[in-house]
């Protein structure tokens, strides 16, 4: 796949100005044009939709498009999140990434790759036209930077946003000393009952052209 005009930007330090989705049903055509539902064995029909921002070190941040194809310096994170529409009752919620493409699309042995995991995110400060997520414990898997492996295409990476269950927290499924590899984020949502993410968007990352 071919870097599309942003990431061209961003490789020569021209950032654009971030952007963000603006449609439901344009995030969902974009999850089943990318095969994620299917790949992940979730269904997807966001409520809600889920703002994903790198910060960049002199560069204006970077929110994603759905399907944006970013180069792997503009993802050393860790990402902010934020929701545009209205979010259900529940008081916190959760966010999972997960690429189910390592170490290649072709042979994805290794898969998902869990590259951030954290319940307790509440609503914080509302900023533009979104609200702020806000996350008041530690991640159970902090973020993990996308390093697709040199001669791959590109992996997806998928962001969900969930409710919390009152529960969460004593689940012990996924912990801090668990293994980032062979995760399956439709197992751990059906073992501590998150029900279906409510919101999600992806990115697109290939390997360095050095590599």
């Amino acid at each position: 796949m071919r870097f599309s005009l942003l990431a061209t930007w961003l490789l020569y330090g021209l950032l654009p100005v971030s952007a963000q989705d603006t449609s439901l049903g344009t995030v969902e055509e974009a999850f089943e044009n990318a095969n994620i539902p299917n790949t992940l064995h979730i269904t997807f029909k966001p409520s809600v939709l889920l703002e994903v921002t790198f910060p960049q070190p002199s560069s204006p941040s970077v929110t994603i498009h759905a399907g944006e194809q970013l180069p792997r310096n503009a993802t050393v994170g860790p990402p902010q999140f934020a929701v545009r529409g209205a979010l259900p009752p529940s008081q916190r919620f959760v966010i999972a990434t997960v690429d189910p493409d390592a170490p290649t699309p072709q042979d994805p042995t290794e898969a998902e790759i869990r590259h951030f995991l954290a319940g307790n995110f509440v609503r914080g400060a509302t900023t533009g036209p979104g609200q702020r997520l806000v996350n008041e414990t530690v991640p159970l898997s902090g973020w993990l930077q996308p390093t697709p492996p040199a001669g791959s295409p590109a992996h997806r990476y998928v962001f969900l946003l969930f409710e919390q269950p009152g529960d969460f927290d004593s689940q012990t499924f996924v912990t801090t000393n668990t293994s980032v590899s062979n995760f399956n984020i439709s197992a751990f949502a059906q073992e501590v009952g998150l029900g279906n993410p409510i919101a999600g968007s992806f990115m697109l990352v290939a390997p360095d052209p050095s590599s």
